[in-house]
This record gives C-alpha cells, structure tokens and sequence, in this order.
C-alpha cells in the first residue's frame, strides 16, 4: 500500500477520501482511552496476563503460556474499543471451549477491573489532587484539537467502551468533559444497546449527516471500522502512550487493517490535521 503525508508533517494518508468529501465535517466523534486520555494506559498489561491465569487455572488445556497469551492478545485486539463485557465474554467462551466451567463474565470483568484500578489509582489520586499536571495524563494536544473543532462549530461526542461512570468522572478530572456537546457515551449494563455502532448511528441521524461529515478518531479497531462502514472519515491514532511521542507501529498496522484514512502519532499537528479535514 503507497501512502503519503500531508506536506511538512507526520499526518499519514493511508486512505485518500476524495475532494468534495473533505471540508465537510460537522460532528466528530472521539473514543477516550489511548485516543485522548492516558490515565489507563498499559491495561492490556492488566486484562491479558490475568486471562492467560485464568484460562491455565480453569481448564485442562496443555497449550503453552505464550500460546495462550497469543489467543488471547488476539482476541483482545479484535475487540478493543467495544465494552470490556465484550472481552469477557469472549474470555468465558475460550474456558468453555478447553473443557473448563466458565464463570459468569461479568465476575471475569469484575476481577479484571478491580486488578485495573490498583494498577491506575496512583495516576488517578495524582491527578485529582493536583501532584501532577493534567498535560501528563493527555495524548498530546488533545485539548487544542478539540477546541479547533469546537471553534469550527462542530459537534463533539465522546464514547467508549470504559463503563459509563469512569468515562464521565475521568473526562471532568482531565477537563475534558466540557467539549462534548453531543454527549458522552459509556459502557452500559445493558451492553447490546451501547455500542459505538448505535452512537454513529444516533450522530448521523440525529444531525441528518452523509457519511463524509462525520470524522472519528479513535485507536480501537471498532470505532475505525464501524466509522468506515457508515461512510465516514476515519483517522487512527496511533499513538504511543508510554512514550507520549511517536507512533506505535502495532497500532498503526490494525488500524490500517480496520480501513482508517488517515494516520497520526498524536494531535500535535493539530492544526494541520483540522485544516486537512474540515478545509479551515
């Protein structure tokens, strides 16, 4: 595949969307975790080994650790960026599939998200009492591209697959949550009707949208592929959260894999990467 940039800079053009679609956007949609907030990052460090325990524990299976860990990494990678309940499930059909009793996955997520915040609650006490800078828990000019498209007037919406209440609670804490004017959509008990699916439908229909004027960005398989499946323009952000610089070259493969148009490291092009999309 021959990409290109847009001159003078690290936005990738992996898929060109064509002359009359660009300049048209009126409302973006945003998924949060590794796309504009930091403060999880390294779950899968979290949600992966504990899996891997869980299918050795539970089932007779003579698979090694590492071929484990490669079922479940891929799994895992298939379903990011849908509601963790997702993942669990996937993880109760595997024990079943080895012969081992299955628990219920909402106790799979349980223990996973209980194993998630003692991994994150250092960065989320820092953060909420100020020991460190609200910048060091962000992708890299986040605030600035979501105040480009704000003045743009376009229509912010933020959605993941992080239960609801965390979403809303670690958007205020990174001051964040303001710029959502369309509304901000978490993980819900109900999982079936909270998919980022259904909330690129709810936009388009809501603002009586063609494809083109909806731009998503996200690092998540889903939200790409959905936002391309709608007709929208999708870019992938590729972002290498541990370093806060550069592109995670894992992530820039399944998010050209899941058909995002465009590729970035972060939004430090912000400008550049708005005057791309919107024509301002």
């Amino acid at each position: 595949m021959t990409t290109s940039f847009v001159p003078g800079t690290h936005i990738e053009i992996v898929r060109s969307t064509q002359d009359q679609d660009r300049g048209r956007v009126r409302s973006a949609l945003f998924d949060f975790d590794g796309t504009l907030s930091l403060i999880r990052q390294g779950w899968q460090t979290v949600m992966i080994p504990m899996m891997v325990e869980i299918l050795r524990k539970s089932t007779p299976t003579d698979e090694s650790d590492e071929e484990l860990t490669d079922v479940v990494t891929e799994f895992v990678t298939r379903t990011t960026g849908k509601q963790t309940i997702y993942q669990m499930i996937q993880l109760a059909e595997e024990v079943t599939a080895r012969g081992g009793a299955a628990l219920d996955p909402r106790d799979y997520k349980a223990e996973y998200l209980a194993r998630l915040w003692t991994h994150i609650r250092g960065r989320v006490a820092d953060l909420k009492e100020g020991r460190r800078p609200i910048e060091s828990f962000l992708v890299p000019g986040a605030r600035q591209v979501l105040e480009g498209l704000r003045e743009r007037s376009v229509v912010c919406y933020l959605a993941s697959g992080t239960d609801h209440p965390y979403v809303v609670d670690e958007a205020q804490a990174l001051g964040l949550a303001e710029f959502f004017a369309g509304g901000i959509y978490g993980a819900q008990e109900d999982y079936e009707s909270s998919s980022k699916r259904l909330v690129i439908a709810h936009i388009l229909r809501t603002h009586a949208l063609a494809g083109p004027e909806l731009a998503t960005f996200g690092d998540g398989f889903v939200e790409i592929e959905d936002t391309v499946a709608a007709g929208g323009i999708a870019v992938g952000m590729a972002t290498d959260e541990e370093r806060r610089e550069g592109i995670d070259a894992w992530k820039r493969e399944r998010l050209i894999a899941a058909g995002a148009h465009v590729i970035v490291p972060d939004f430090g092009e912000h400008e550049a990467l708005l005057a791309y999309l919107c024509g301002t």
